[in-house]
């Protein structure tokens, strides 16, 4: 889903590609190819480890699909890489996000600084109120940074590992936490594509965000209150004894509110605009720090030594920042929790968005995605026609291009003649992008946002997908509003 810098890419203002030898039937024809081999793929072959490597070489083969549509419509295997190299040039940026993530998180369990984070956490949180708390911590984190892979990496993690001990599944808690983070990065002005969307629509970033808040407002409400009553709900029965845990926990590691220091360093640097890559790097560094300070004996087990040196420390910190770390505790539940996989954990996830944008590539190349567009917007006849098309190809290039940015641009383009030509603000078309392009590119597995954040998180889009409550119901609010004419701007004549 920002100028936090911490996207999957950096905003394109390059022409959409058009090819008026292909039609909409043949633009097509590599999205379901796509679809009905992913669908085979998760659901009969591989279920939830499809993501290990299978999902990437069928998005390869759905590319090889769109390749050869384009072969047929005169589109030249040079332009098609070219287009590629553009496209995976453009994720430099996430690649190195994601490797630091993975190493901010190996340090950041050594040094005591996750598990602090758990320890304090689960004498304020409890289970009635945890979902609804998580929501408003990562919404105001991700407003103050403009940034849902900064919230999630940080105070996400956190967030996932209390919501575990407290006997909550993953699945709900990475629910509220990328319900908030998206709230946030949606209505921050430091968040990219906040800035991006009004750009393309051709309004002002301001008069953008505050009319966002006409749907924003209503669906972080439903939100709060549909997580609320699941905390209602929860059957506790099952919940570990919360004393246990927390002894544990203070066992293994030197717990102190101090650690606290390194992740405030951290989101201080954001948001006075510090490059996310920068301030991720120095909180992994600090995190380094920190564990040789805090948890000497724990950096030499890491290491494989009996005793803390120069070496040991060396080799402790460069394997929790690199290859797979862990922490033994007295809890067979806390065990699992405090594993982190370094940057190696991350190069799944790296993986599939380098094929992601394989297929994005190609299809932006052959024209797909520009006659994909064209097709949806000959559909709106009336405004709710226009909203809806609007919503329908932002899902549609979340799906496809793999991309959050596509999923901006691309309509942005092909829309806005549209909306003037009805007599709509721009500010109509900046919000139904960004409650249809922005916050759903988390919902899809094999799009940059989804990947990130699953692997991130440490959970499976499908498990997340329903508890994202917030994400899913954001263009369904948009429709809304268009098909009851609620709040829709005109155009000022000047």
């Amino acid at each position: 889903m920002e100028s936090q810098n911490i996207k999957p890419t950096e905003p394109k203002n390059d022409p959409i590609i058009e090819n008026k030898e292909l039609n909409i039937w043949e633009a097509l024809i590599p999205v379901f190819a796509l679809i009905t081999m992913l669908f085979y793929n998760v659901f009969y072959a591989y279920g939830d480890d499809a993501l290990s490597g299978s999902n990437q070489f069928i998005l390869l083969l759905g590319a090889a699909v769109a390749a050869i549509v384009g072969f047929r419509n005169k589109v030249s295997y040079k332009q098609m890489i070219e287009e590629v190299a553009e496209n995976v040039k453009s994720t430099t940026g996430a690649i190195l996000i994601l490797l630091m993530v993975g190493s901010l998180a190996g340090t950041w369990l050594i040094s005591g600084i996750i598990p602090s984070m758990i320890y304090y956490g689960l004498q304020i949180l409890n289970p009635t109120i945890f979902l609804a708390a998580s929501v408003i911590i990562c919404a105001i984190i991700s407003i103050a940074t403009g940034s849902s892979w900064t919230t999630s990496a940080t105070v996400g993690i956190a967030l996932v590992g209390i919501g575990n001990t407290l006997g909550i599944s993953a699945g709900m808690t990475a629910g509220a936490v990328l319900s908030g983070a998206y709230f946030g990065d949606k209505m921050s002005p430091l968040s990219d594509t906040t800035n991006l969307a009004p750009a393309m629509a051709g309004g002002d970033l301001f008069d953008h965000i505050k009319y966002m808040t006409l749907t924003t407002v209503p669906t972080i409400i439903v939100t709060l209150i549909v997580f609320i009553i699941i905390g209602l709900s929860i059957d506790t029965t099952g919940v570990p004894n919360i004393s246990d845990q927390l002894t544990a926990i203070d066992s293994a590691f030197n717990i102190s509110p101090w650690l606290f220091l390194v992740p405030a360093f951290v989101i201080f640097m954001i948001v006075r605009k510090t490059e996310p890559l920068v301030a991720l790097l120095v909180g992994t560094l600090l995190g380094g720090v920190t564990a040789i300070i805090a948890q000497p004996d724990i950096v030499a087990k890491v290491a494989g030594a009996d005793s803390l040196t120069f070496n040991s420390a060396y080799k402790g910190i460069m394997n929790a920042m690199t290859v797979s770390s862990s922490v033994e505790t007295t809890s067979v539940e806390l065990n699992d929790l405090f594993t982190a996989k370094g940057m190696s954990g991350m190069l799944g996830t790296i993986w599939l968005i380098i094929c992601a944008m394989v297929f994005g590539g190609v299809m932006d190349a052959i024209g797909a995605l520009a006659r994909i567009s064209k097709a949806l917007l000959s559909l709106a006849t009336s405004v709710f026609g226009l909203f809806a098309s609007t919503v329908a190809s932002c899902l549609a290039l979340n799906i496809t291009a793999s991309d959050q940015y596509l999923a901006i641009v691309v309509p942005g383009k092909m829309f806005k003649k549209a909306y003037e030509d009805k007599g709509l603000a721009p500010e109509n078309l900046s919000r139904t992008l960004e409650d249809s392009g922005t916050v759903t590119s988390v919902l899809i597995p094999w799009n940059t946002c989804g990947a990130y954040q699953s692997g991130v998180l440490g959970v499976s889009v499908a498990d997340y997908f329903f508890f994202a409550i917030f994400n899913w119901l954001s263009p369904i609010m948009t429709l809304i509003f268009a098909a009851f004419n609620i709040k829709i701007k005109q155009l000022v004549q000047k």
